[in-house]
């Protein structure tokens, strides 16, 4: 087994054409790490109070079994665990994600920005989100991970789209270590996402709830990033990059 190279500032993409999930146990903090980390979260909840201490994965480990072949080993553990970040010396904790790569018939994609009540306030990234465990003790799959994505398409966007026609990508490794697994949703026109997202956005807020995304936009190159007002995540331009040149050699 071949281990995956250790993190280096920007974003590997990963052509993966076999994914097997193996649970793990999640990271054995000391006595010290685990105080700090309650400080930080404590710190962290009292500047953002909607942060939510759920359930969440992470990634213990990522390493191709062979080429093409990917072997996620992963964790279940509570949301603050994210906290360790902001400890210098700490060990290092690597978050699981889902994201989707929602084209427009003329082969633009659907950007969204994060709100300012979310963990990442003004921020700029593809429709999706932290991923969590499933239910009941259930095993970790590609199928589980499918499903979520399905469902982070729906309450952000407001597109629905059953989970099997979502066509796994795409994974990438980032910042901390992230690991963010892409899905392609099927193309759409233009018009029906926008309505779709303006749809969802009034429905939440007539619930009293304010959406995750506060705005979308539609984005045909990388180049086209450079226009929008906020910061971006990490993968949002070689992923747009990437796509961008598959759909043109298509």
């Amino acid at each position: 087994m071949t281990e995956h190279p250790p993190h280096s500032p920007g974003v590997d993409l990963l052509d993966v054409h076999r994914l097997r999930c193996a649970e793990a146990a999640p990271p054995a903090l000391s006595p010290g790490e685990r105080e700090a980390m309650e400080r930080e979260w404590e710190e962290a909840v009292r500047a953002n109070p909607s942060l939510f201490d759920g359930p969440t994965v992470l990634c213990t480990r990522l390493h191709w079994e062979e080429p093409g072949s990917l072997v996620l080993s992963w964790a279940r553990a509570p949301y603050r665990y994210r906290a360790l970040r902001r400890i210098p010396g700490a060990r290092p904790v690597s978050s699981v994600s889902v994201c989707l790569v929602q084209p427009t018939d003329d082969g633009r994609l659907v950007v969204g920005r994060m709100a300012s009540w979310t963990a990442a306030p003004g921020r700029w990234q593809l429709p999706g989100g932290s991923m969590e465990p499933p239910p009941g003790g259930a095993a970790l799959d590609l199928a589980a991970l499918r499903r979520h994505a399905a469902r982070e398409l729906v309450e952000e966007t407001g597109v629905e789209t059953p989970p099997e026609e979502l066509t796994f990508w795409l994974v990438s490794r980032g910042e901390h270590g992230n690991v963010g697994f892409f899905f392609r949703a099927p193309a759409r026109p233009a018009r029906l996402l926008h309505e779709r997202f303006a749809a969802r956005a009034a429905a939440e807020r007539a619930r009293g709830v304010e959406p995750e995304l506060d705005r979308i936009a539609l984005v045909a190159s990388a180049g086209d990033l450079a226009g929008l007002d906020g910061s971006h995540v990490d993968y949002l331009h070689p992923v747009v990059h990437r796509y961008a040149g598959t759909h043109r050699a298509g």
